[in-house]
């Protein structure tokens, strides 16, 4: 691993020593490094064998986020390859938080999310953990959440055999039903598109940094639906976004359907854990 830290500094132009690198907490999927060399100190991501242009995506993501001048990101300085590995390098991001990183990391999404695209959906296939998801830019948001986001896990998780037939009926009644609880006229918000309290962390003096995007365009709602699944969010987070991006007062009732997504991709990557609460979500709308 050494040898790819090393190449991976030279690849951006850092000749230095490497004084110290240890491995550190990064999730499930990578393996995740702290650098410091005698010039500057990184976080480099890491993969054998990643999925097509995984690490490219990612990158693209956190600029995306980056341009919208709303909210940080860490900078990003590399990405490359060696001996089967791929690898991100980017900025090491380390601070506490404080009583205003809530607020300002409520209002930042929220101005991230006033940032319109030209439809729902992204120009490029992405990933959400480990699993593809299609893109596409279409005018209809119920239509986008239907075709590009719920059938493709349902469709999963009936190749997984993680979905009774009784619970199948059930989503193919609620996928042809979902205009009576989304909004025909919203507009695509750029998103994080997997946002829980993982994907954020503070930085110096508690600034708020963004991570681990999964950015496509979509209804602003979906994307605080999944903050409140997981928690990790503090109080003021919330109130600080509606004062910037109100939510509809229709929001609590498309909140679980919109958490199904999540609950769905949760499903397909860990197990059966999460099939109650798919079942409950199901059954409540649909009976």
């Amino acid at each position: 691993m050494q040898k790819l830290l090393i190449k991976a500094l030279k690849n951006i132009g850092d000749q230095s020593r490497i004084i110290e690198y240890r491995r550190v907490p990064g999730g499930d999927i990578n393996e995740s490094y702290y650098v410091r060399s005698q010039k500057h100190t990184y976080f480099i991501k890491c993969k054998k064998h990643p999925p097509q242009k995984f690490f490219q995506l990612e990158a693209l993501g956190l600029e995306k986020i980056r341009k919208t001048n709303s909210i940080a990101t860490p900078q990003i300085y590399g990405i490359g390859e060696r001996d089967g590995y791929g690898y991100l390098m980017m900025e090491w991001i380390h601070g506490k938080k404080t009583g205003q990183t809530g607020e300002w990391l409520g209002r930042g999404l929220a101005e991230m999310h006033k940032h319109k695209g030209p439809g729902f959906g992204f120009q490029e296939d992405n990933y959400i953990g480990l699993l593809p998801q299609k893109n596409s830019y279409i005018s209809s948001w119920i239509d986008y959440y239907r075709e590009f986001r719920l059938e493709p896990q349902i469709t999963l998780a009936v190749q997984k055999e993680l979905l009774p037939t009784s619970t199948q009926k059930k989503l193919d009644k609620l996928l042809t039903h979902l205009d009576q609880w989304l909004p025909k006229d919203c507009i695509p918000s750029l998103l994080h598109g997997d946002l829980w309290g993982g994907n954020w962390l503070p930085g110096y003096n508690g600034k708020p940094y963004l991570i681990d995007p999964a950015i496509f365009y979509g209804h602003h709602e979906f994307e605080i639906a999944f903050t409140e699944l997981f928690g990790g969010f503090p109080s003021n987070f919330y109130e600080s976004y509606q004062e910037v991006f109100p939510l509809s007062p229709n929001y609590e009732e498309r909140k679980a359907l919109y958490q199904l997504f999540y609950l769905l991709v949760h499903l397909n990557l860990f197990g059966f854990s999460y099939l109650s609460s798919i079942e409950n979500i199901v059954t409540r709308y649909v009976g």
